[in-house]
């Protein structure tokens, strides 16, 4: 997914450079509808990140406070797998706020 936002910003970064792109209506219009699967797709990550946080610090909460290894053990990998969650989430929100940007130098073009 980081490959197809990267290149579909580079195409809208594209048309903005010309200086009176052809059917900027329907540019537009994609590009909002682009925008509108990407904020859904953001949304669910947000979702699922913010569900292993809180695993995770339950995990890690109930190893202290018990004393049992495999709520460490299970803490360490849900870990490995939350830093990559963030990342991916910390990408498509600026892949995102990037969009916005393109939308609204699109809107000052019309």
């Amino acid at each position: 997914m980081n490959k197809q936002l990267k290149s579909y910003l580079s195409k809208i970064d594209s048309i903005l450079l010309q200086n009176k792109p052809e059917q900027l209506q329907e540019i537009i219009s994609k590009h909002l509808q682009q925008i509108y699967f990407y904020q859904h797709e953001r949304l669910i990550h947000l979702i699922v990140t913010g569900i292993f946080s809180l695993l995770s610090m339950i995990c890690f909460i109930g190893a202290i406070i018990s004393s049992h290894v495999e709520l460490l053990i299970l803490f360490c990998l849900l870990l490995c797998l939350l830093i990559p969650y963030i990342f991916y989430y910390y990408s498509l929100e600026n892949g995102v706020q990037k969009m916005y940007d393109q939308y609204w130098k699109l809107k000052e073009k019309e």
